[in-house]
C-alpha cells in the first residue's frame, strides 16, 4: 500500500500530514504528486470528493519551499483559480494547514468582500494566492497585483469554470502570466470544451484519470421519487421528519426556490438555512458554519455548493429540483459519501423533469431505482398547506444580499430596484448588479422608446450561474458574450 512517505514529499509537509492523521493518499494523490514534483504540467481528472486539492497543493508547496524565495510586493508565485467563494476559502485553508511548517504565505481573494481588503491581501506579495477570476482581474486593472513572475498556475474545477462562463476571464489571465510556468488542470469531468482548453494551455502534460467521466460514487444509495412539483415540499418535510439524518444538503434550481424551501421547513419545525448568490458573504459563511457544526441540520443550496465544498458528515443529499446539466447531478451527490463514508442521495422528479432524469441516467450509465411515495404523504401535503409560512427575511425578496448592511432594505422597507450599491471594481468581468435588465413595461429609455418587459430577469428567479441556460444579458457588461459569470460566483 502506497503511503505519503513514498511519494517524495519533504519532511515538513509529511509532519503536517501526520498532524492531520493523513497517512494513505487517495488514488489521484498517489498518481499526481510525484508528477507535479518534477515540474511537469498535469491534467488530472477525478470525481468530486477524491482529494484533488491535496494532489496539487502538497507537491506545489514542496516546490515553492525548495529553494525558499521571498515574494516581492504585489507579486505572487503560485495562483490557484477557483469558481466559487466557498471553494476558494476551502483551498486557502488547506494550503495554510499543509504549509504550517514551511513558512509560506497564503492569501485568498474573492467577490463579496471590500475591494480594499483584497488589495491589502496581496500588497506585500504572496507565495500562494487562491482567487476567483473576477476579483483577480479587478486587482490587475487596479495594478494592485503583478502576475509576471508566476511560477505555478492551477485551475481547480476547470469544467465548472466553463459552465459559469469564465472562459473570457481565463483567456485573459493566461495572457498575463509568463509562458514558462507549470500549469495544473484539475476537474471532475472532461467534456470536449475542457479538453480543448487543456490542449491550448498545457505543454506536454501528464494525464491522470482515476475514474471515468461523469460516474457516481459507488457507496451512495441513490433513488428517485416521482411527485408533483407543488407537493415536493411536503415530501421533503416528511422525509426529514421520518429518517435518521445527520446532515442533509438540499439542492434547489433557483435562489428564490431555496429561500421558499427554508421557509416551508422552518414552518414545519425543521431547522434549515439557505446559501446562494443573493446572500451576502457573511450570511453564506454563517450558514456553512452552522451546517458544519450541526447547529442547523439542513442546508438548502443552489449549485454554488455542488462543487468542491468539503462538508464532513453529510449523510443525505436531496435533489429537490433535478439539474438541467446532467453532470451537475454527479457533483451534487458527491457532497455525501466522502472520506470512505456511505451516503444516501434522493431525487424528486416532476413530470416536466423526466427529460432531465433521462439525461442523468444516460450520463451516469445507470438507472436510478424508483422509491414510492411514503405512507402519510397526503396527510403531509394537507398539513403543509395548513401551515402559515414565515414572512421572507430581509434580503430574501429578490434583492441582492449584502448590498446594504441591513440585508437590502432601508428603514425597514424595500429600497426599490437599485438595491445593491457596489464599487465599480466589482461590476467588471460580468459580475452583474441586481438592477440590470429589470425595466418593466412603461419604463422609457433615453431615446424616448419604451423598454420591452424582461421576462424572468429578476435575479432571485434565475438558475444559479446559468449553467445549461442562455446567459442573462443585462444592459451593461454583465452576462454578455458566452455567458460571463454573475456576481454570485465571483
Amino acid at each position: 500500500m502506497t503511503k505519503f512517505t513514498d511519494l517524495g514529499l519533504s519532511k515538513p509537509l509529511l509532519d503536517a500530514l501526520a498532524a492531520k492523521n493523513y497517512a494513505v493518499p487517495t488514488p489521484i494523490q498517489a498518481q499526481a504528486i510525484p508528477t507535479v514534483l518534477t515540474g511537469r504540467d498535469l491534467l488530472g481528472i477525478a470525481q468530486t470528493g477524491t482529494g484533488k486539492t491535496a494532489a496539487f497543493m502538497l507537491p506545489s508547496l514542496d516546490r515553492l519551499a525548495n529553494p525558499r524565495v521571498h515574494p516581492i510586493a504585489k507579486r505572487i508565485r503560485m495562483l490557484v483559480l477557483a469558481p466559487t467563494r466557498e471553494l476558494a476559502s476551502q483551498i486557502a485553508e488547506s494550503a495554510r494547514t499543509y504549509a504550517r511548517n514551511i513558512n509560506l504565505t497564503t492569501g485568498v481573494i474573492f467577490g463579496g468582500t471590500p475591494p480594499m481588503k483584497s488589495v491589502r491581501e496581496v500588497a506585500r506579495g504572496l507565495d500562494v494566492l487562491v482567487a476567483t477570476p473576477g476579483r483577480l482581474l479587478d486587482l490587475v486593472d487596479q495594478r494592485a497585483i503583478d502576475l509576471s513572475r508566476l511560477e505555478i498556475l492551477v485551475l481547480d474545477e476547470a469544467d465548472q469554470m466553463l459552465d459559469l462562463g469564465f472562459i473570457h476571464a481565463l483567456k485573459r489571465i493566461v495572457q498575463l502570466v509568463p509562458k514558462t510556468r507549470q500549469t495544473l488542470f484539475f476537474s471532475a469531468t472532461m467534456p470536449k470544451a475542457i479538453k480543448q482548453l487543456a490542449d491550448a494551455y498545457l505543454t506536454n502534460p501528464a494525464e491522470v484519470s482515476v475514474t471515468p467521466a461523469a460516474t457516481t460514487v459507488e457507496r451512495i444509495d441513490q433513488s428517485v421519487t416521482f411527485v408533483n412539483q407543488a407537493e415536493k415540499a411536503a415530501l421533503l418535510t416528511l422525509y426529514l421528519q421520518t429518517k435518521e439524518i445527520e446532515r442533509a444538503l438540499v439542492f434547489s434550481r433557483t435562489k428564490h426556490g431555496a429561500d421558499k424551501i427554508v421557509r416551508q421547513l422552518t414552518a414545519a419545525g425543521i431547522g434549515a438555512n439557505a446559501i446562494h448568490g443573493n446572500k451576502s458573504q457573511p450570511q453564506r459563511e454563517r450558514a456553512l458554519a452552522a451546517f458544519k457544526s450541526g447547529q442547523m441540520p439542513v442546508l438548502v443550496a443552489t449549485d454554488i455548493a455542488a462543487r468542491g465544498i468539503d462538508i464532513p458528515g453529510v449523510s443525505h443529499v436531496c435533489n429537490f429540483d433535478l439539474p438541467d446539466v446532467p453532470e451537475q447531478y454527479v457533483h451534487r451527490i458527491g457532497r455525501t459519501a466522502r472520506a470512505g463514508a456511505d451516503g444516501i442521495a434522493i431525487a424528486f422528479c416532476s413530470d416536466d423533469e423526466r427529460i432531465n432524469l433521462r439525461d442523468i441516467e444516460r450520463t451516469t450509465r445507470q438507472k436510478l431505482p424508483t422509491a414510492p411515495l411514503p405512507d402519510g404523504f397526503m396527510a403531509a401535503v394537507q398539513a403543509l398547506k395548513a401551515l402559515k409560512l414565515p414572512t421572507p427575511a430581509r434580503g430574501e425578496r429578490g434583492e441582492r444580499g449584502g448590498g446594504r448592511r441591513d440585508g437590502g432594505h432601508r428603514h425597514g422597507r424595500p429600497s426599490g430596484p437599485r438595491v445593491a450599491i457596489q464599487p465599480i471594481g466589482d461590476r467588471r468581468h460580468g459580475e452583474q448588479r441586481s438592477d440590470q435588465g429589470q425595466r418593466r413595461d412603461g419604463a422609457v429609455r433615453s431615446d424616448g422608446q419604451r423598454h420591452p418587459q424582461r421576462i424572468g430577469s429578476h435575479p432571485a428567479h434565475r438558475p444559479e450561474g446559468g449553467a445549461g441556460k442562455r446567459p442573462f444579458r443585462g444592459r451593461r457588461g454583465g452576462g454578455g458574450g458566452q455567458g460571463r459569470p454573475n456576481r454570485a460566483q465571483g
